[in-house]
This record gives structure tokens, sequence and C-alpha cells, in this order.
């Protein structure tokens, strides 16, 4: 049989354990055709073969995030300034106030989530002042983890929140002395106060959302992902939020492929949600590209333990278990496969009670179910976990979070957050991703980093070796293990015959570079179905052409997606070296690399960073 695309002189990490390492690989409709040595590969070559000599680099399959928001993130890409990697606050504050004076009314600067003030050299947040300052008219929204969100005065003039606004349930709007609010909402004891204030700023017209959420996919495919299980999200609708997805897939231009998840919208009528989506829909409907997956990963309101370590754990509603039962009940019945968002050991084990009740009345029986983040989960319910033929959904959540669980429960509590190496001893299959757009940031080699390294973003060691992932276990973890989340796992996942040709050629070798390097890999070609749908440097010529975001004012156009320090023509902290301070002189370069925590107030940095910042 003649092969489409033929790629050779590559050091192809498989995920086949029979056959781990491979230099060469065929591909005919869509699927590998054959792995392994040049010889029996390049016996495939027709007239019409295209062959690609990839020099030696790294081969990884495509990366799949098992549990992102695509749908939604794509909806909002090109609106979004992104401060994901963004090494400095003065550098984070110097994009605002430029992408501010490009930004026509009424529309918002919007900074939603996938960074955190340890990752920049202040190791701090903005303030609302720095805010105002940078932009005085044009509405900002800097949403930071699921715990708060600053606004700025335009913004709080935006949404009409003054001194007679009441604090909606579980938030809070602070305010000064005189009862006026400040800008700053808090997430207690979760995170609706900053969806439903974040949902006032003006949307993308529809034509834009498509090229918004194209854009979106090319920054995925950059970064070698070419599938991702979506987990739904607040204020994202069955189906019409679903539309522009849904007209791709029909175009034939999605390069990542989709399974979907659908979250219940409506508080006290979650289960009426369910059963009107289990008589339009049913799992596996769809395409290799864009197919449904079940339900979740919100079920029931009142099961809903948002993960916000600056706060005390949630106690979740005595009524909770009823509620749940009958969504889950009706689910099994109808066999939907489900996932539950779940943070903690304590709401773990009270799910847990639920479904093995319904277990027992209506067996699972191989029905696929998981939990999504499951932090603190202890081995025993690890082990009921396994016993009901579930999975483990994890995240890099704590690399964003770390710090702030350790001032709140403890390094040691710490050192097994979440478990990883316990549920995979136990055989319970685990799948990674990054709980992408808002709390955590899209990049896999974020991620990975994480795995391997055991830090945080900030440089905070969390895991001891027992607890760091080998390279070769992390990628399994992003391959082969998500796709066990779709159902999908003889499918995809392996560069193996038979198997969906997604893959991702490497910037560097994961499997040799330094850990702090890991975070800066890129692909420099990615393959979607036997299709290039990325291509970098030599390889830019056999992948389709970027296409300019939409509308041209888009912070996507000035600043791209995570942030890429040799694509910046600036230094990343030009403030550090253009003069010395009255408190530091030029001795800067020691405080960018201090271990000392932001909750020092006596250390180099302090609680608030170096003074000079403030001039």
């Amino acid at each position: 049989m003649s092969a489409s695309l033929i790629l050779i002189n590559g050091r192809f990490h498989t995920t086949d354990r029979a056959n781990p390492i491979a230099n060469a690989v065929a591909i005919a409709d869509e699927r590998f055709l054959e792995v392994g040595e040049l010889e029996a590969v390049m016996r495939h070559r027709g007239a019409t073969t295209d062959v690609i000599d990839l020099a030696g680099r790294t081969v990884i399959p495509g990366l799949n995030d098992s549990h992102m928001h695509l749908i939604r993130g794509g909806l909002n890409y090109n609106l979004e300034l992104r401060w994901e990697g963004v090494p400095s606050l003065a550098d984070a504050i110097r994009m605002l106030r430029e992408q501010a004076q490009r930004t026509p009314s009424p529309q918002w600067v919007r900074v939603v989530g996938g960074w955190t003030g340890f990752q920049f050299a202040e190791k701090r947040m903005p303030t609302i002042e720095e805010l105002n300052a940078a932009a005085p008219d044009t509405p900002v929204f800097v949403l930071h983890l699921y715990d708060r969100a600053l606004l700025n005065g335009a913004a709080l003039r935006a949404v009409g929140y003054t001194r007679d606004t009441p604090n909606p349930p579980g938030g809070e709007i602070v305010r000064d002395a005189a009862g006026h609010p400040t800008g700053m909402l808090i997430a207690r004891p979760n995170a609706m106060i900053l969806y439903a204030t974040l949902a006032k700023g003006p949307a993308l017209a529809l034509e834009h959302q498509v090229n918004s959420t194209r854009q979106f996919m090319r920054e995925l495919n950059r970064l070698g992902v070419t599938s991702v299980i979506d987990a739904g999200g607040g204020f994202q609708n069955f189906p019409d939020d679903y539309a522009i997805v849904d007209q791709l897939a029909r175009d034939k231009q999605l390069t990542v492929r989709i399974a979907y998840n659908l979250f219940t919208q409506n508080k006290g009528a979650e289960l009426q949600d369910f059963q009107a989506w289990t008589k339009m829909i049913k799992p596996g409907d769809g395409s290799d590209y864009y197919r449904h997956n079940g339900a979740g990963e919100m079920l029931v309101f009142s099961a809903a333990d948002f993960e916000d370590f600056l706060e005390p754990r949630p106690e979740l509603a005595a009524g909770m278990e009823d509620e749940l039962e009958k969504v889950v009940r009706h689910l099994v019945e109808q066999r939907w496969p489900f996932r539950l968002h779940a943070t903690y050991d304590e709401s773990i084990s009270r799910m847990l009670d639920v479904f093995e009740k319904v277990n027992r009345d209506i067996p699972f029986d191989g029905l696929r179910w998981m939990f999504d983040h499951a932090e603190t989960i202890t081995p025993r319910n690890i082990d009921r976990v396994r016993a009901l033929g579930g999975g483990i959904a994890i995240q890099h959540r704590m690399a964003f979070q770390g710090e702030y669980f350790v001032e709140r429960y403890g390094a040691e509590a710490a050192r097994h957050t979440p478990p990883i190496a316990r549920m995979l001893e136990a055989g319970v299959p685990v799948g990674a991703g990054t709980d992408a757009t808002r709390v955590a940031s899209y990049n896999p080699w974020t991620a990975l980093y994480w795995l391997v390294s055991g830090r945080t973003v900030g440089g905070l060691r969390l895991y001891g070796a027992d607890q760091q992932m080998p390279r070769a276990t992390a990628l399994e973890l992003w391959t082969s293990g998500s796709a066990w989340f779709s159902s999908e796992q003889h499918r995809k996942g392996r560069i193996k015959a038979g198997q969906l040709a997604d893959l991702a050629v490497l910037s560097g070798d994961f499997f040799s570079v330094a850990e702090d390097d890991i975070k800066a890999l890129e692909s420099v070609l990615t393959v979607v179905g036997g299709k290039v749908v990325y291509g970098a440097g030599d390889f830019a010529p056999l992948a389709p052409a970027p296409i300019p975001a939409l509308p041209d004012w888009s912070p996507v156009n000035a600043y791209g997606g995570h942030y890429r320090p040799a694509a910046n023509t600036r230094s990343a902290l030009p403030h550090l070296c253009a003069g010395s301070c009255g408190v530091h002189g030029h001795a800067h370069g020691i405080a960018r690399k201090s271990t000392i925590p932001v909750t020092s107030h006596t250390g180099f940095w302090g609680a608030l960073g170096c003074s000079c910042f403030a001039f």
C-alpha cells in the first residue's frame, strides 16, 4: 500500500512498549501504516508520496489534554491578553498599557487566567492602582486563578458595581472604608462572581469567534497538542455555544481533535438538563475530529468544591448526595460516561458513597467514569475508584497554586498533592491535562515540566524524587493515558500502525534537555491525521499559512499566545538593568533568583517586591 506521507531520519518515541523507538514512519488514510526502520518504511513510497527528512529531531505522539476548556477558550481567545510565561510584572503591565491604547470602546482588556504572581521576578500580583495608571479609560479585567479578579475604575463603571451593589451569593465585592468597591472581587467560596462579572463584557462577533477558535487551535498545534477533551464550563450552553466548533468540524477546519462533555447549566434543574441532552445525543456521536464524550465536569452545583487554596476547604451542602444520586442514576441508566470535578478527599468520599450506592442497583459494568483533579485524594479512595472502574484526570494546577497550598496545609501535605505515583501503583487510569484556560496555562510543556521537576512555575520544589515522574511516564500520561478518558486508547496516543497519525516534531529533545528547558519546548512540525497543520523554521513552507487574528486590535496580533522570549525584541526585564535603585543597587539579579517566599516581609524582596518598582 502506498503512503501519502513518509517521515524519515527522526527519533520517534512511540509510547508503544512493543516498539518504543523508530526512525521512520509511513502514513496512509490518516493512520500510521508502518513504524520502524527506514528500509521497511520506504517500501510504501509511491509516485505521490511526500517524504520529509526530520534531520534527527525528536518526535512524540500528538499531545492530548485530558481536561481543557477549548470551546469556551476558543470563543474568547482573540479577546484575551495572555500573561502566561511573562517573566516580570513590569513586562505584564507594559503589555496591558499598550493593549489598552489599541483596544476600542466599549471593549475591555482581559487577562483571563493562566498566570500567577509567583512567576514574576517581583513575586507579586499587580495592584489596582497599577491597573488604573496603565489604563485610566479602558476597562480592564484581570482574573487570578479561581480566587479573585482585579477591575480598574473603568471596568467598575462598565459593570455598574457601586456602594449600593450587594454581594452576590458566594462572592465578595471588596470595599473601602466608605463602602465603595475597590475593584477587587473575591471568590468565596466559589468562582461564580468572577465568571458572572466576566460575562458582562462585550463578546466577539460571530465571524471573529470562528477566527478566534482557529487561532487557539493553531496555538495548541504550535505546542504539539493534537487532541483535547473539552470539560464544558459555566456559561457554556449546549448546543448554542457549540455552533462554532460544529461549523469548523463540518468545514473540515478543525486542527485539534475534540471530545466534548456536557456541563450542567441550571442550578436546581441539573437532572432536567441531562434528561433533555440524553434524548438529543449519544456518547460517541460524531467523528474522529469531533465527538460527544458524556456528562460533566459539573453534574450538580451542590457538588462543586472549587479549589482555592487561599480559602478554607468548602463543605458541600447536606443535600448534595440526593441531588447527585438522581443525576448519576439517570446517566448510568442511559450508559452515558461521566466525569466530576472534585479537588478534596472529603468531597470525593461523599461522592464515592453515591457512586457505590448506584452501582449496587445499576452496575456500572465497565461504564467509563472519572474524577477530575483529585489533588488530595487518599489511598483508600484511590482504591475505591479502582474498584468501580474509574479513572483520574490530573492537571498542573499545583504548579500555579503550590505556594498557596504549602502556606495553608504545609510542605509535607504538598509532597503528595496530587498523589499521582500512588494512582499509577494502584492501576487507576490516569490522564494528564491543564484545566486551561482560566485556572492554569494551556501550555503542555509547563505541565510536563511540573510533572518531571516537581516544581511550581515560581520555582518552589513541591515533590521529592518519589513523586516526580520519569520523562517517559509523563509523556505517556499526556498521550496514551489521556486517550482512555475518551474511550480512544486503541485509536490514538501511540505512534503505532493502525492508530491515528497524530504527532509532533519537537524543537529540542524532551528526554535529554535540562529540566528548566522543558518549559521552552514547542513543536516545529505538527501532524494531525497525516496532514501537516503547523510548521516552523525549515518546516514552515509545508504547513498552512497563518491567518491574522480578528479584529485587528486583538492582543494575539501584537503578542501571540503564550510568552516566547525569542519572539520578543525587548529585554525581558529592561527595568532591572536600566539603573540602580536606592535599595539594591545593581544586585537585582540576586533578587530575581531568590527562593525567599512572597510571604516573607523581611526578605530581599519583601511582601510586595523591590521598592524600586514603585517608580
